[in-house]
């Protein structure tokens, strides 16, 4: 189930027309009131979410979906008529999974929308990472630092398992960008900065372990002390 919460009824209308006609199942609200009514009762596989909204906009939205723990892992789109790049950072900083500016074409949705829910659902194997005191489970969604909990956005959890995944490999930001996001990103490569920024900030001390290699990329290095 893909719920879309946007105000404007031509739009909301028409992509839950356009995704109900390509196999999936979607359904929309007009504000966020609904939308907070219907989450009590089923939660969704993907929100896709305006930022501009009555009551409430979307980004507020984001940040209590990001701070339950029924909702920390639900992947998010944000479509908005915002398109600079400082909106972008916001959005991905507040814990947005993608970023889609309006207007956009129905395939470019879908196979942002495919890639999304196939990185979600694609089954982590049982190996188990530690890096002096940095913790990794990818199969269980585990971060620990010090024996305590991190909270992390799916898409951080994911670079970081990309980077454990290759430790030592230098990654270009190009090929974060396709093994993270699942697609050819046509946005600036900025995305992968901005979600390495804030994951060094979550990780406090361990964040040193991810290093950046000037005109090249990044990589997971360091000594495990």
């Amino acid at each position: 189930m893909i719920y879309f919460l946007e105000d404007d009824n031509n739009i909301r209308n028409f992509v839950i027309y356009a995704l109900n006609n390509t196999g999936f199942e979607a359904r929309g609200f007009e504000n966020p009131q609904q939308f907070w009514k219907e989450m009590k009762t089923e939660k969704p596989d993907l929100l896709l979410l305006d930022i501009m909204l009555p009551e409430e906009d979307g980004i507020t939205i984001l940040k209590k979906l990001r701070s339950s723990n029924e909702t920390r892992e639900l992947p998010v789109i944000m479509l908005t008529a915002k398109g600079t790049e400082y909106d972008k950072v916001v959005g991905l900083d507040s814990g947005a999974d993608d970023y889609i500016s309006k207007p956009f074409g129905t395939m470019e949705l879908v196979s942002r929308i495919k890639a999304l829910l196939r990185r979600t659902s694609k089954q982590s194997g049982q190996t188990e990472y530690r890096k002096g005191s940095l913790y990794l489970c990818p199969s269980k969604h585990i971060i620990r630092v010090d024996d305590k909990d991190i909270v992390l956005t799916l898409k951080e959890f994911e670079l970081l398992c990309i980077l454990f995944e290759n430790e030592g490999i230098v990654l270009t930001r190009d090929e974060i960008l396709s093994k993270v996001w699942g697609y050819e990103f046509d946005g600036e490569s900025r995305t992968v900065d901005v979600h390495i920024r804030t994951l060094r900030s979550k990780l406090g001390e361990a964040g040193k372990y991810i290093e950046t290699v000037r005109g090249l990329g990044y990589k997971i290095g360091g000594s495990d002390d």
